[in-house]
């Protein structure tokens, strides 16, 4: 078991300390030995990680037929695949080839939300078990479980991996700018200082032309050597910065962008600015397929060993969905989750995945607050089928929400003070229950629904 993973439940009361309490904790835990804090399994992965990418063909593919033979028996502990390999007539014991897993049956984010606790292998206690939620990239919230010890240390030793094709090292300085809560103000703080990691956390809901100076000033004190931002961020910051003829006075080694799209365009726009890489990668919450740019490509490749990756049919605008299957985590494996994600493939290689435009709500101030930050993984939509926003005035929004089975009425009040957290003092937020959200012609779910106009 990881130290992060033991320590995971008391990271809010962490958040809530006063500073000189944060700041003696934190570098107490930084100095306790990496393989104490994240775990053997931390170790193991980030070696493999790492000889990954000197495998030939032969042994991918035998390492991923044992993974997926290891998830497919697991999640055949648990009620939910249990019932469903039977009805298909798939023994997952047999599974001897890759080709033998378009015989078992997809799964879509709707089967989570409504038999999550029949997915989960009653082989693992409770303590064993760590719940995530998230809102989800489209709006839909869903609730899941990774392997304590496991899912998390694997997740953070394959990013460092990733990151290190672009020159960042372990131990290296980050600021971040990605959906932290620096203060729930409009005219609050804009960063502090995460002693934990060694990270400077940059507010991504104070970024204003008016408050520039503070981001150049708090970032050239602490010199990091890396930015890791949501791409929408890290452009407005370049944006911002040359409009006002400010600047960095010192070199970053890398831009550490993921989380939401990034054109080939906007990334040399990056690259050029600031003189450095720009890492580009997919991932997702649920941790099942993970892809990042290679050392000298800028297309997405997916680790064969972090989880097995399948594409959907071309529709018509030649996107295929990714399908992705879990490996290691055996607490709850996710077998051929469709994922609503669509890649564009280019000969035999993923340059691109299709995501949302820049959404942004529009505060009374004129801040500009990311959907991708609002979405950040808490539990305030845990219990949801679907949420909404609307907006047609500054400073005014609607939030519509779709009650599940589990959803219980006395949340709304906690729901409505994690939003107002995140949107500021410059807001007012109204909540409205609805039997269904609007969608696209297509049926797709849309995540906001604007009159105002916004762009980076």
């Amino acid at each position: 078991m990881s130290l992060e993973d033991t320590l995971y439940p008391l990271l809010k009361l962490y958040e809530a300390a006063p500073q000189p309490v944060k700041l003696l904790a934190g570098r107490v835990y930084r100095a306790i030995p990496t393989s104490w804090r994240y775990g053997a399994a931390y170790t193991r992965f980030l070696n493999e990680a790492r000889e990954v990418e000197t495998w030939d063909a032969a042994a991918i593919r035998r390492y991923q037929v044992v993974a997926l033979r290891d998830s497919l028996i697991a999640s055949s502990k648990a009620p939910f695949y249990a019932e469903r390999f039977a009805a298909c007539g798939v023994d997952p014991s047999k599974f001897e080839s890759l080709e033998q897993l378009k015989d078992y049956p997809l799964l879509t984010k709707q089967d989570l939300l409504l038999h999550r606790e029949k997915m989960v292998n009653p082989e693992f206690s409770v303590k064993q078990r760590l719940y995530i939620t998230t809102g989800g990239s489209s709006g839909v919230p869903v609730g899941f479980y990774l392997h304590k010890g496991v899912s998390r240390p694997k997740e953070q030793a394959y990013l460092e991996a990733q990151w290190s094709r672009r020159g960042y090292r372990i131990g290296d300085r980050l600021a971040v700018i990605r959906g932290g809560v620096t203060s729930s103000k409009a005219r609050g703080g804009i960063s502090y200082y995460d002693a934990t990691r060694n990270w400077l956390i940059l507010s991504s809901y104070h970024l204003t032309p008016e408050r520039l100076p503070e981001y150049v000033a708090a970032l050239n004190r602490f010199r990091p050597q890396h930015l890791h931002a949501y791409p929408s961020a890290a452009l407005l910051l370049a944006r911002g910065l040359a409009q006002a003829g400010l600047k960095l006075d010192f070199p970053l080694t890398s831009l550490l962008c993921g989380s939401e799209k990034l054109t080939a365009e906007s990334q040399q726009h990056l690259e050029q600015f600031f003189g450095a890489r720009v890492c580009h990668w997919y991932g997702h919450s649920e941790r099942v397929v993970l892809a990042a740019q290679g050392r000298t490509s800028n297309h997405l490749q997916f680790w064969p060993t972090y989880g097995f990756v399948e594409f959907g049919e071309a529709n018509a605008d030649g996107h295929r969905e990714i399908i992705g299957t879990s490996f290691h985590n055996h607490v709850m494996p996710l077998i051929r989750y469709r994922t609503g994600d669509l890649a564009i493939i280019t000969n035999g290689e993923v340059s691109e995945v299709v995501g949302r435009d820049y959404e942004f709500l529009i505060s009374a101030t004129g801040r500009r607050i990311s959907l991708t930050a609002i979405n950040m993984h808490d539990n305030i939509f845990d219990g949801l089928l679907a949420v909404q926003f609307f907006q047609e005035r500054v400073g005014e929004v609607e939030c519509r929400f779709q009650p599940g089975p589990q959803w219980q009425s006395r949340r709304e009040a906690a729901m409505r003070a994690g939003l107002l957290k995140k949107l500021g003092d410059d807001f007012i937020l109204t909540l409205r229950e609805v039997q269904e959200v609007e969608k696209t012609s297509a049926g797709k779910h849309k995540w906001l629904i604007s009159a105002l106009k916004s762009s980076i």
